[in-house]
């Protein structure tokens, strides 16, 4: 026998099959009861509940039975201990359509589903007769024959359209993939300009006696059309115009989702508003255009915000910044920056650090932010002391979440204290970079990578300085396995170098040193450097010319909030450009424990050397931090 199960927009689940009846979506009439073999299942019930759940699925078809149990709200009430009459009944008549749902999704179309409390049919029970006491609940579901496409239609396509793979003429006929199908096959010809694109009409029928199914989807996709005009509201300080520049709307362009959503994350980054609703007209305009509303509010105008990390050794750092946004009513964005590290470590002194920003989105194209930037700092490290000044200007450009490109301006004034005197060094930098993070998370990554490459040129204003350039690459991976990513492996690699001066006319921050948080757990901070520069007592130690660090780390999720992590960490620097000359190496290893906040995970590392160093590394290393190592 033939039964229509939806044409047009109407989409009714119920259909006859054979002697029983397939139950509606309300759940409002009952299956006939049918002898069944091959059943699996079992008692399921939570031992500290008084409702005993026994499920059982007849045929050989094992993955209907998980899928049924993590669809019932059976068992969600029985798990949230909503035990009482009233709930199971509930519970048990909304259970007919979900359980029908899982059948249709999985091919079976002429599926019986029976559902009795304490041997009472739940469909015949009138919900206001629920029983004040239920203790055993029986669901038997036996799915019937799998159907399968006798016709598998649907068009026109857009070029480029991905069809779920059995979406075919003998395939498995899933009202999934035939939703799937229509889904990709309207996002398809959006993608290529075909804004009002709808399924126009679709006729699904079932053949009880083939056990087959008719699916014949006609797709509707309407003209090609182009953005018309932005209307914008909502805003209230921020200017109109650089509202719009900041947008970059691509009015006159051809219709594309994904440019909407680029307009939707450049505002987003600019930081100045706390929601924004993208809206396409219902209707389309003269000469086939599109217009779009835009509806924005407003953040608040400042911000505050810290963080904070400890070593046993290297002590307490506290950093913190005061924001301002939408500083002249064009999205500018004021921040100050502040810390204090070092704070009572063991062999060096407080290190102090104040930074003001200005930022301007939209500086020359929509992607591309200006900035203006003064750094000052003072480092009293256990080699050295250094006093720095930076004033620089620049442009980022961020065409995407993932990818960012940074060229600067900068000029610098250094003074270094140390045993060979007092240098000074002033210079010209012009620091360039490219970030790509593929990351699933910025705190806490599972999968994905992330890359990171900069030069520096620098140009020295006086004999001391000497002109060259800084280069750095970083990798990091993540790779996480077994159920929901329990187990996390992440590696980092890091390579840098300075080409061209002698290492005494390199600005000490341009050099390299291994040891600490950032490079070498399980050894003190900045322990591992070279000793080239004369002094007056010897060889002055300073950082290398050139360094390698690798990292790796296992981590698993042993609790929904807890996780532990191994770890070992190597680092090698050379003493010349270009990874040449002498060089030392240290390695350390150690564990830790993760804490997941929602701000990131609170981490807890304990590190000890197992190689390498200065000799004087020794000893339990303790780092307290927000975030993962890397």
């Amino acid at each position: 026998m033939k039964r229509l199960l939806w044409a047009g927009t109407a989409a009714a689940l119920v259909m006859s099959a054979g002697s029983g009846v397939v139950l509606a979506q309300s759940g409002s009439s009952s299956s006939a009861s049918s002898p069944f073999s091959g059943w699996f299942g079992g008692t399921d019930g939570n031992e500290a509940s008084p409702v005993d759940i026994d499920i059982q699925i007849g045929g050989t078809d094992e993955d209907i039975l998980p899928l049924v149990r993590n669809t019932s709200l059976l068992i969600s009430a029985q798990s949230e201990g909503r035990v009482t009459g009233q709930d199971i009944l509930a519970a048990a008549r909304g259970d007919y359509a979900r359980i029908l749902g899982v059948l249709y999704d999985q091919g079976y179309f002429s599926g019986l589903i029976d559902i009795k409390l304490d041997g009472v049919e739940a469909a015949q029970i009138a919900p206001l007769d629920a029983p004040r006491i239920v203790r055993k609940v029986q669901v038997s579901v036996d799915p019937g024959p799998r159907f399968r496409y006798s016709r598998a239609e649907i068009g026109p396509l857009a070029p480029g359209t991905d069809l779920p793979g059995d979406y075919r003429a003998g395939g498995v006929a899933r009202t999934g993939d035939m939703t799937t199908a229509a889904t990709r096959s309207v996002t398809r010809w959006r993608e290529v300009g075909h804004a009002k694109a709808a399924v126009g009409d679709d006729q699904i029928i079932a053949d009880h006696a083939a056990n087959t199914i008719d699916s014949r989807i006609a797709l509707a996709p309407g003209p090609s059309l182009t953005f018309g005009k932005l209307s914008i509201r909502g805003y209230d300080r921020m200017s109109e115009r650089r509202l719009r520049k900041i947008a970059g709307f691509p009015e006159g362009q051809r219709f594309d989702p994904e440019k909407l959503e680029d307009v939707r994350k450049r505002l987003r980054r600019s930081g100045v508003f706390s929601t924004i609703t993208l809206s396409e007209a219902d209707y389309v305009g003269p000469d086939n255009t599109l217009d779009v509303d835009l509806l924005v509010v407003e953040q608040k105008l400042r911000r505050i915000g810290g963080g904070f990390e400890f070593s046993n050794t290297e002590g307490l750092a506290l950093t913190g910044y005061w924001m301002h946004r939408n500083l002249l009513g064009g999205g500018e964005r004021l921040r100050v920056d502040a810390g204090i590290t070092d704070i009572g470590a063991k062999d060096s002194g407080q290190d102090y650090n104040l930074g003001v920003r200005i930022d301007r989105p939209a500086t020359i194209t929509a992607d591309t932010t200006g900035y203006v930037e003064a750094i000052v700092t003072d480092e009293q490290e256990e080699d050295y002391d250094q006093k720095t000044g930076t004033f620089g200007l620049g442009f980022t450009y961020q065409p995407s979440d993932e990818f960012i490109a940074d060229i600067g301006l900068q000029f610098r004034a250094l003074r270094v204290d140390d045993e060979s005197g007092r240098s000074n060094f002033r210079l010209f930098a012009l620091p360039m970079s490219v970030t790509s993070d593929q990351r699933d998370d910025k705190t806490d990554a599972k999968q994905g990578y992330w890359l990171y490459g900069s030069v520096t040129p620098f140009f020295g204003l006086q004999d001391e300085t000497g002109s060259g350039a800084q280069v750095i690459s970083e990798g990091r991976k993540y790779y996480s396995f077994g159920a929901d990513d329990k187990f996390t492996l992440a590696g980092r690699a890091r390579l840098g170098t300075v080409i061209g001066p002698d290492i005494d006319q390199v600005p000490r921050d341009y050099l390299f040193y291994s040891g600490g948080g950032g490079t070498v757990r399980g050894h003190s901070y900045e322990s591992l450097g070279v000793e080239v520069i004369p002094g007056e007592t010897g060889p002055v130690k300073t950082g290398g010319m050139s360094i390698v660090t690798l990292t790796a780390e296992a981590r698993v999720q042993v609790r929904e909030k807890i996780g532990l992590a191994l770890f070992a960490d190597a680092g090698r620097v050379w003493e010349e450009e270009a990874f040449s000359g002498d060089s030392g190496w240290q390695a350390g290893a150690g564990a830790g424990i993760r804490y997941k906040t929602p701000i990131g995970p609170l981490r807890f590392d304990i590190a000890t050397p197992v190689g390498g160093g200065d000799g004087d590394s020794g000893g339990i290393q303790v780092y307290i931090g927000l975030g993962q190592a890397f």
